[in-house]
């Protein structure tokens, strides 16, 4: 009768402690279940609408005195200023949270000086005029961002190809064989193929909203074409 007795308080002792180790255990995967909070989605669409800063990679000052075509080893050929301000925006699917396509498009106000100059050994005229225009591109795009953990940071890359319009005009002097000896002749802007790469960083303020800083370096068909553009601006996230 004892020899049961003592049984059954060990069989009560044991079914307690497994209880018990049920409970704990229960606590433990309900703790290691919440899910922290990510700023970035492993599947996501961003719009991101910015304001932008672009200067020439060649100086103007390389343009020759009175300022008009010298040939094409002086001066940017296709913004033709030093600096332009624009703004743009750009559409991404983001199909990993590291990797996205997308397209972008971008206008400066890029205005130019035009020259004209007329005349012949014994006298010339010279006057020059300020040539405002819209200088606009369309790329498709590739990114590469790197969300930092869980923060709200996330560095990336990209890199872009499409096509620039609305720049490089050139006023050339020319000989007439008569009278005025000397006249400026103006050529239409074209299009060009150009390529993007650049680098920046994201913070996001909320889980659909972000700010981007980045810069980025244009390829435009010609070594003196080629120019830097720094862009700030806000990005949406769906």
């Amino acid at each position: 009768m004892k020899k049961l007795i003592l049984g059954l308080f060990v069989f009560a002792g044991a079914v307690s402690l497994a209880c018990a180790g049920t409970e704990y255990t229960g606590k433990e995967m309900r703790q290691t279940t919440v899910p922290e909070e990510c700023w970035y989605g492993d599947t996501e669409w961003n719009a991101t609408l910015w304001g932008t800063y672009a200067f020439a990679g060649t100086d103007q000052g390389h343009i020759g005195a009175p300022g008009f075509f010298l040939g094409d080893d002086r001066g940017d050929r296709y913004l033709q200023t030093d600096h332009a301000w624009g703004g743009g925006g750009d559409v991404k699917f983001f199909w990993h949270k590291y990797f996205g396509f997308g397209i972008e498009g971008f206008g400066l106000d890029a205005k130019r000086t035009r020259f004209d100059f007329t005349g012949d050994p014994t006298g010339f005229t010279f006057t020059k005029t300020d040539d405002q225009r819209l200088v606009g591109a369309a790329l498709g795009t590739l990114t590469l961002r790197y969300p930092i953990g869980c923060s709200r940071f996330a560095p990336y890359v990209f890199g872009g190809f499409g096509g620039i319009f609305g720049g490089g005009e050139q006023d050339r002097i020319v000989g007439t064989g008569g009278a005025p000896a000397f006249v400026t002749t103006h050529d239409d802007g074209e299009a060009k193929l150009m390529g993007q790469v650049g680098g920046g960083i994201e913070v996001r303020f909320t889980r659909h909203i972000g700010w981007i800083n980045d810069f980025s370096w244009n390829i435009v068909d010609g070594s003196k074409n080629n120019f830097g553009m720094v862009r700030s601006g806000i990005n949406f996230a769906f």
